[in-house]
């Protein structure tokens, strides 16, 4: 149950627009929401269980502290959730399917010679940019698409004309050479702005553009360069072509279109520029469990557009969204001008949102294909591991434990966890190294086996140790098992140990010590990618395409991922410490005190014992203590 705390917290909100985030026992935000009114928002959540759904009822059981951030308004309140969606990605929520950052494309153009790039974070660095790109397959396919049709340059190179010769691309027609003044300032930025506007779907301008130069380059009898301008309009008018046709009166609209199969969620969009599709994308969703589609198609869009570079004039969409007066207020905000949010019910309109209703199906049941396929992969990888590691069963949960040191510093260690080939990445667990003396890989590995297992091990003595009456009859009925086991007090089918005989022998030795030797353990080393196992001299070589070893290779980068990552987060800390943060009795307040008065470390040193007394907070007993530990 929620405590009485969390339901004090709910009381206190203010009665005001802002968005409000939820916290479990591990400080993980579980749930954000924006509400027109805090507090009552928040308290509905408090009321009967009954009336509650039962995804609903789940999140508040897990509820343990609660924040909130006030705005101006509801649209406010929507974008804000959005990026905090997007920031923390919550159990509880609708999401963008592994939404770390979407792929863009970028173009430089405050650079002189600004080139086409692919990115994956927009800056305010006055460059344009266009996407958001469901994957890098989609936006790489644009980026080939524009290269073709436009001689921009690719290199990296600093221009100054002077080259002697140029690249290759000159040559087969993929750029206009700046690095040998093949061309002028004013000519290539031609370039660049027919790219852009082909790439903001106008590719109808851009081929009136060549068009008429090609014509004034024949009038001037300039005919070679008329006949690469013929051959660069026939190239834009062919992948126009291609392009389908969307309305027959000009739009600039994107089209959003949902489709659903239980629990999974998939939006299909349509970028409709003047009456064609210029391109297309789907975009799967996490958490749609128990939601409307309403919400689910509301909570898309809001994260759709919350990093957007492009806001079209006119939204048009399969179902009506939640918030959709919010969406309409936040999208005009973004855009400066007013933009339609509409559901067509007959006409063109509607059979473009038709079509794109009909693929997001399709690519449903792609989505559903390929996950199964790969389902059919991994589990062909866990029998084959059964088979070679002559496993008493089928490896289901594999645990994975990886060192990470520079020269004996901020010694860290990682545990992942991977059920059925897939990472659970709430049970990962990571240990700084607490008794080992400078570095010492056996040592820290037989430390973290002992902190992981000894648990487990004090767990199964406790279980064995309850007295016979409160151990369950075999004819009366037990109670229900808990939805989720602590990962402690679960044995793993596989240990996978980063490394090879060394480390192996050091975690064998631990599971012997607690009278653990059942559960299989080896060893992958990185060099040959051999696989170690007990009571064996010689190393399994398991084929290269084998996808018993390409589990084992990703379960294995995974722990060393997740291990090095910890081991640079303390390493950056480190570095930012104050000789300050040694000193007994001088916390934040004080070591802030300290600096505001005399502003810096040395001049503190410099400073006698009477100086050091006379800041707010500093006795003369610890300004001694202060001298004496610099």
């Amino acid at each position: 149950m929620t405590s009485s705390t969390v339901f004090q917290q709910a009381r206190a909100l203010p009665e005001r627009p802002g968005v409000y985030i939820m916290k479990n026992a591990r400080a993980e935000v579980i749930y954000v929401g924006k509400a027109k009114r805090l507090r009552s928002r928040v308290r509905s959540y408090f009321g009967s269980g009954r009336s509650l759904e039962p995804k609903v009822r789940a999140l508040v059981d897990q509820i343990e502290t609660l924040d909130h951030v006030v705005t101006a308004n509801e649209a406010e309140a929507m974008m804000l959730e959005a990026t905090l969606v997007k920031r923390h990605q919550p159990v509880y929520n609708v999401r963008l399917k592994d939404d770390k950052h979407y792929p863009y494309l970028k173009v430089d153009v405050q650079h002189d010679w600004p080139r086409v790039t692919i990115t994956r974070r927009v800056e305010e660095d006055g460059a344009r940019y266009f996407g958001p790109y469901a994957s890098a397959g989609s936006v790489r396919r644009t980026l080939d698409v524009v290269k073709k049709l436009f001689p921009w340059r690719s290199c990296s190179k600093e221009i100054t004309g002077d080259d002697p010769r140029p690249c290759l691309d000159y040559y087969i027609k993929r750029c206009i050479a700046p690095c040998t003044s093949y061309c002028t300032e004013d000519e290539y930025r031609g370039v660049i702005d027919q790219t852009l506007l082909f790439l903001e779907g106008r590719s109808r301008e851009v081929l009136q553009g060549v068009e008429s130069e090609m014509r004034d380059a024949s009038d001037s009898l300039e005919f070679e360069r008329a006949a690469r301008l013929r051959d660069q309009a026939q190239a834009i008018r062919s992948v126009t072509e291609r392009q389908r046709m969307a309305t027959t009166s000009s739009l600039d609209a994107d089209v959003f279109a949902l489709a659903r199969d239980g629990d999974e969620a998939c939006v299909h969009v349509f970028f409709v520029r003047g009456t064609v599709v210029a391109d297309t994308d789907s975009f799967t969703l996490d958490g749609a469990t128990d939601e409307t589609d309403a919400e689910v198609l509301g909570a898309f869009l809001a994260q759709f557009f919350e990093s957007a570079t492009y806001i079209p004039r006119t939204v048009l969409l399969s179902h009506a969204p939640a918030d959709r007066e919010e969406l309409r207020a936040a999208l005009r905000e973004r855009r400066g001008r007013a933009v339609d949010i509409a559901v067509p019910e007959r006409g063109e309109l509607r059979a473009l949102v038709a079509t794109a209703e009909e693929n997001a199906r399709e690519a449903l049941a792609m989505q559903r294909v390929r996950w199964l396929a790969n389902r059919d992969k991994t589990e062909a990888a866990l029998d084959l591991l059964q088979e070679e590691l002559d496993l008493p069963e089928r490896p289901r949960r594999i645990e994975c434990y990886d060192i990470s040191t520079i020269q004996g510093s901020n010694t860290v260690a990682s545990m992942v966890v991977f059920e059925d080939g897939s990472p659970r990445n709430r049970e990962y667990r990571r240990f700084r190294i607490k008794t080992v003396e400078g570095q010492d890989d056996f040592a820290s590995m037989r430390e973290v086996l002992t902190r992981r297992f000894g648990r487990l091990a004090r767990s199964r003595e406790e279980t064995k140790a309850l007295p016979a009456d409160a151990q369950p009859a075999g004819d009366e009925p037990q109670a229900e098992e808990p939805d989720e086991q602590s990962p402690w007090d679960v044995a793993p089918d596989l240990v996978v140990i980063d490394g090879g005989k060394g480390q192996l022998g050091a975690a064998l030795d631990v599971m012997r010590d607690l009278a653990l030797g059942e559960v299989p353990v080896c060893g992958l080393a990185k060099r040959e990618e051999e696989v170690f196992v007990a009571d064996v001299d010689d190393p399994i070589v398991l084929p290269r395409t084998s996808e018993a070893l390409y589990l084992l290779q990703r379960v294995r980068d995974e722990a060393h991922r997740f291990a090095i990552t910890y081991h640079r987060t303390l390493r950056g800390k480190q570095t930012r410490r104050s000789a300050l943060d040694a000193v007994p009795g001088v916390g934040p307040k004080r070591k802030r005190a300290l600096l505001r008065k005399f502003g810096s470390v040395k001049a503190i040193r410099g400073a006698s014992v009477e100086e050091i007394a006379d800041v707010d907070g500093f006795s003369t007993r610890l300004a001694e203590t202060v001298k004496r530990s610099l």
